[in-house]
């Protein structure tokens, strides 16, 4: 039990750092030595928990992802009101950590396919739970129309993050909105 206690105290010291410094340096300019030594720990210790740097930087993210999640049990009870709010919540209030994911997700994923794998994984994810959220809005949506209105919502809502990443006087949640209202209309439109 101790053993474990202690995995778990060095795996937070490692993210701590990791937080720390990609937020000061981004991830560019972070390295696994910086990281081991602002948290204390040997390299050794690092690769027991984490395969590479992007996998603590994944991990994160993934983190202030969570933090926001409007349904983290998973139990479908989340709306697009709810996922798009989560979203805009994490590219304005985790700022430096959604600057990364971009970071990564854009610029590394388009070149590492281990990242760029990864970044797909949650995109997925992501489509599936808009997707299931607009279907529980209108259940006569089928599921490639749910796709396809959960592909745009999100394409949408990465543009107005980059927006609002590069320009603090962007109002995301007002745009964001605006586009929910349209997704949503179209959802409620009839279909022939």
């Amino acid at each position: 039990m101790a053993r474990y206690r202690v995995g778990l105290e060095t795996r937070e010291r490692i993210l701590s750092a990791t937080r720390r410094l990609v937020s000061e340096l981004g991830v560019e300019g972070v390295t696994l030595k910086a990281i081991t030594d602002e948290a204390g720990v040997g390299a050794g210790s690092f690769y027991n928990l984490f395969d590479s740097k992007e996998a603590a930087v994944f991990e994160i993210v993934r983190e202030a992802i969570e933090a926001v999640d409007p349904d983290p049990a998973g139990e479908g009870t989340d709306t697009l009101e709810d996922l798009v709010d989560a979203f805009v919540t994490f590219m304005t209030d985790a700022g430096p950590i959604a600057r990364i994911y971009l970071q990564l997700a854009v610029g590394r994923g388009l070149v590492d396919p281990v990242i760029g794998a990864r970044t797909l994984r949650s995109h997925r994810r992501r489509v599936e739970r808009f997707a299931d959220a607009a279907r529980r809005q209108d259940p006569t949506l089928g599921r490639a129309d749910a796709d396809v209105l959960a592909e745009t919502l999100l394409a949408g809502l990465t543009g107005l993050g980059i927006t609002s990443l590069l320009d603090p006087g962007f109002h995301m949640a007002a745009h964001a909105q605006r586009l929910l209202a349209r997704t949503a209309a179209s959802v409620d439109a009839p279909r022939g």
